[in-house]
């Protein structure tokens, strides 16, 4: 069945190739009509057409057509390992043993020699378990929990879209109007712990005026760094400030992101709920046996041998499919920012998003498994490199062997950064797209690594000083509503975390649309072209901005 979209989109070509312009440069100089010019870029020196790459000689753009499956193996090896995990998940539910959780109900019978069950002591634990719970659910304390956070989670979404629309708009206001807070909010709250622990007898009974004066000094430490970097970035923050407007323009025209970025996160929990379960099922695979010690018998819950293995398959597959549910969201929001970038209107393409699914779940699914797995081997290899670490292992093999893993790592990340985005762009496998994307940003004279990170920095003290003053208001109306006392902090803290959490999802993904427009402007640059010209406004001045100081006006492009 095809449709109108269909036939107009794939009619574009995904790659130009000629053969005979082989031996030219692919950077593609400006026609003079070109509003936007770019800074004079120096030609790379011409190599042998015969011992050229074949990618040298395609023409990047957005591939609107269909895609074949790449990187299949770990594609098979991921669902190798998530229907093992399952299948001994729905076998640990049929094979369990009910008695696990009544080991200590039993006791040794020397006249059968195995262990009995006395039903009179479970049911006095379950009556006992029972008044606990209810007691519990009776607290006051638990109805404004749960009740803060019910409301915090529904206000979170207004707040997000009002971030975004200020951000859109008022980019330059917002940031110059907060940054003095991410002064003012540590310094606040260090001082007000500091004295009203000094007033609470309890508080400075249990930290002493030495600790207290310790903790004192290190949080104006703290403060005191934040203060140095916003003064030695401050020549980036102008550039920064329209890196975020362009960003959060970019992304309020494609609002579907919030729905299904959010869905993909519930789809993984729901996930995770299944395996957990599972896992809860897998310690009941076992029997109760008598053990002798000292003379003594005692009943004692023996696990299944498979359940240990069956653990570590299970926390494996977990680890991994966090790390690939995470790669195939920028993938998705990767595609459909790009696909907005390449429309010639400023109209949002039909169907963006479910293209940019089918293709992430389907045809480059294994490029995402990989791209997972890489995440999960680097994440797992720098945990044990700070583990051994922290335990201070003497020798100069240690050291040696320490430093080849962290330039591993680093060399991993290196190729990693771009490349989901550069796959949701063409649809090329894992290796391929790390080539084609460090080439890309060679060729073009651009940083291979996106060291942009001040927007990162900016956006995270946004939303502790948004989330910060929210948890203000949290702790004002419990103190005015309800009786918690010094519990009303817990509360109050608690709505803190969740609203950043949810706020630093959102940044999370600006910051994926800021990484997708950068590798759009490249290929715009590659090509000759200009799709997007707010874009390059901003974009073309990324490499002034990181290799000149204020002290070189003359070099300033004005666009």
């Amino acid at each position: 069945m095809g449709s109108t979209e269909e036939d107009t989109t794939t009619s574009k070509p995904t790659y130009l190739y000629d053969a005979a312009s082989s031996t030219e440069p692919l950077l593609f100089k400006p026609t003079t009509s070109s509003a936007y010019p770019s800074p004079p870029i120096e030609e790379p020196p011409q190599s042998d057409p015969s011992e050229s790459d074949p990618t040298q000689s395609l023409q990047i753009s957005f591939n609107y057509g269909p895609r074949p499956f790449k990187d299949l193996p770990f594609l098979i090896l991921f669902l190798l390992f998530v229907l093992c995990t399952f299948a001994f998940g729905i076998f640990s539910i049929f094979h369990r043993n009910d008695n696990y959780t009544n080991v200590s109900a039993f006791t040794y019978d020397s006249n059968s020699t195995s262990c009995v069950q006395d039903t009179s002591f479970l049911s006095s634990q379950i009556w006992v378990s029972e008044t606990s719970f209810f007691a519990l659910s009776s607290s006051s304390l638990w109805t404004y929990l749960v009740w803060t956070l019910v409301i915090t989670s529904v206000l979170s979404v207004p707040i997000c879209l009002l971030l975004l629309l200020l951000l859109k708009h008022y980019t330059k206001q917002i940031v110059y109007v907060l940054l003095p807070f991410f002064i003012i909010m540590p310094v606040f709250f260090d001082v007000y712990w500091f004295v009203a622990c000094t007033l609470s007898s309890s508080c400075s009974d249990a930290f002493p005026l030495v600790y207290r004066i310790l903790v004192l000094v290190f949080i104006l430490l703290i403060v005191g760094v934040i203060i140095w970097i916003i003064v030695a970035n401050w020549h980036r923050i102008e550039l920064t400030v329209r890196i975020i407007g362009v960003a959060s323009d970019a992304l309020s025209r494609n609002l579907g992101l919030f729905l299904v970025i959010p869905l993909l996160t519930v789809g993984l929990v729901a996930y995770y709920a299944s395996i957990v379960v599972f896992l809860v099922f897998s310690r009941f695979n076992g029997k109760i046996v008598a053990k002798e010690s000292n003379g003594e018998y005692t009943c004692v819950w023996k696990q299944d041998s498979w359940v240990p293995a069956y653990f570590a398959l299970a926390i494996l597959t977990m680890l991994w499919s966090l790390t690939s549910m995470v790669e195939a969201q920028v993938y998705v929001t990767s595609g459909t920012i790009a696909q907005w970038y390449f429309s010639k209107d400023d109209t949002k393409p039909h169907r963006s998003i479910r293209r940019s699914l089918r293709n992430a779940f389907g045809p480059s699914s294994g490029t995402i498994c990989l791209s997972g797995l890489l995440v999960f081997v680097v994440r797992v290899v720098r945990a044990a490199v700070d583990s051994a670490r922290e335990e201070d292992v003497p020798g100069i093999v240690n050291l040696v062997l320490r430093c080849c893993v962290n330039a591993l790592m680093s060399a991993i990340d290196f190729l990693n950064k771009f490349t989901i985005n550069f796959a949701a762009i063409t649809g090329e496998a894992y290796c391929t797209s790390a080539r084609m994307t460090y080439e890309l940003l060679r060729r073009n004279l651009l940083s291979a690594v996106f060291v942009e990170t001040v927007s990162t920095r900016l956006l995270a003290g946004v939303i502790f000083v948004l989330s910060a003053v929210y948890a203000i208001a949290v702790c004002a109306i419990l103190k005015g509503v309800s009786d918690l006392g010094v519990n009303m902090y817990t509360v109050a803290a608690l709505a803190w975390v969740l609203l950043i959490l949810v706020l630093g999802f959102f940044v999370h993904v600006l910051d994926n649309v800021i990484d997708t427009v950068y590798i759009c402007y490249a290929i715009d640059r590659d090509r000759g072209e200009v799709y997007k010209h707010e874009v390059h406004d901003v974009y073309v001045q990324l490499p002034i901005s990181r290799n000149s100081r204020s002290s070189y006006p003359s070099r300033t492009l004005d666009v």
